[in-house]
This record gives C-alpha cells, structure tokens and sequence, in this order.
C-alpha cells in the first residue's frame, strides 16, 4: 500500500509541535480542544474563544479567553498574557469571515517575532459552495481564502504558502514583521477591496493564486522555522500523553456510567 502524502491538517500541526517546540502558541478558535491539546509540556498557550467548550486535557500552562479576538486584542496584550515572551506559533481557526482572519493576522503579527510563524486553517476551498461567507454547507471554509490573496498583493514581503491538507488546506506564513503597519494602516480599505469578490474570480487559477503547495512532510520541513526549543522529543511526547483529563471530560465519563443500566 502507498504510504499517504496527502495529510490531516490536525497531523501537520501535531508535527510542527513536535519539531518546532514552540515556548508560546496561541490559538484562535479553540471549540473542543482538539487542536490545542497538541502543544508539548512546557508550552505557554493562549487560546481564545467566546463559545469554547475544552473537552481534551490541555498544557498546564494554558489561558483560555471567553472572548471574540477583536474583543480580547482591545482589552489584553497578548505578550504579557505570555509572560512577556512574542508568539512564537499561532494558528488561526475562528471565525470564517476573511476580515476577522485579517484582524487576528495584524494583531498576532504585531506580537510575534521574525523567526515566528502563524498558521491560518479554511484557506484552500473545495468548491464555491463550501467558500461562500454564508454557510449551506457541513464542510464551510467560507471566505477566509481572501485573506490568502490580499497577504500575497499587499505584503510580498511575507512568505505565504497554503498546503493542500485535508480537508480545507492549512497556510503556513513566515517572514513576519512586527514593525510593520501596512497591513493596520489599510486594514479597512483591503476588507472592501475583497468584501464583494466571489470565489469563481480565483476558481480557475485557484491553486496559483493562493500558492498551493502539496501537504507532504518533506514540503512541510522545508517551511517551518528553526525549532524553538531542542529537548526530548519523546520525553514531551510521553508527557503530553499523561496529561490529567479536563473536568468535562470527568463529568463526561460519569454520565456515561450513570446511562449504563445496572445488570
């Protein structure tokens, strides 16, 4: 059998734990936990989310924030909430509106550092249906690929390259420059640039427009920064795994055994 070059979005962020060890992660749209339970011990995370509901054990060192972003970067700043160090790996899975991807990209960047690197998950859609910022679909990506487009015209200093990983494609962005005001100083103007494009005026050249790139790990490799930390991997792997469950997951396992009929 051939082995699979195509991957989960969820295996190449487990992967960029693993071989990067970011000192700080910061996540937008954190919903079950499912992608933030990926962090290695010793990582402190931030994640934000005005519904969340975590159901997976998380890195001690985690905050989660009620909060929409655009409410949480008016009222925090982010590199005191992590201990005074930049952002080192962020990724961005809120809201599938383009400009709230915009928003979250400028106020993470302004957190970062040059060598840091900021993911953005719903970037490479499947059809016109599945990219349209009104959902009809199970499988919606929305409008967030408009993001990808206006980086790529309004910052080509930036290093903006989206993976083909299933099921929607993951960016992986690098270069970043926390001095810059471009993207700040035009933020309104580029949101009603692109408010009013449909999907159909990339559909054809999508994959040249948004600069796809196989999700393979090799290809993979070849964009991540340098790692941030350089201990044990599989020390951090174990110790990842003897995580204490979440009090929901707690509370999910006794309802189980509750529902279970006594024999």
């Amino acid at each position: 059998m051939a082995a699979k070059t195509r991957f989960e979005y969820l295996s190449v962020l487990d992967h960029m734990h693993q071989v990067l060890q970011p000192r700080t992660y910061v996540e937008i749209g954190v919903r079950f936990g499912t992608s933030m339970q990926l962090a290695l011990p010793g990582t402190a995370c931030v994640g934000i989310d005005p519904a969340a509901e975590v159901r997976y054990p998380l890195p001690r060192r985690t905050r989660i924030f009620n909060s929409t972003s655009d409410d949480f970067f008016a009222t925090h700043d982010l590199r005191s909430e992590l201990g005074g160090r930049a952002v080192d790996v962020a990724f961005i899975d809120g809201m599938h509106w383009f400009e709230f991807a915009l928003r979250d990209f400028i106020n993470l960047e302004h957190a970062a550092s040059p060598d840091s690197m900021i993911l953005v998950h719903d970037c490479y859609p499947i059809d016109a249906e599945s990219a349209a910022r009104e959902r009809s679909t199970k499988l919606w990506s929305g409008d967030v690929w408009k993001m990808i487009v206006a980086l790529r015209e309004h910052r080509p200093d930036l290093v903006v390259t989206t993976l083909d990983a299933e099921p929607t494609g993951l960016a992986v962005i690098t270069g970043l420059d926390p001095t810059s005001t471009t993207l700040s100083a035009r933020c309104q103007a580029i949101i009603d640039q692109y408010a009013d494009v449909p999907f159909a005026a990339i559909e054809n050249d999508k994959a040249e427009r948004l600069n796809r790139s196989p999700a393979d790990l090799a290809t993979v490799d070849a964009l991540f920064p340098r790692p941030f930390r350089t201990e044990n991997e599989a020390l951090l792997r174990a110790g990842r795994a003897l995580r204490l469950p979440t009090r929901a997951q707690l509370r999910s396992r006794v309802s189980r055994k509750r529902a279970v009929p006594a024999s």
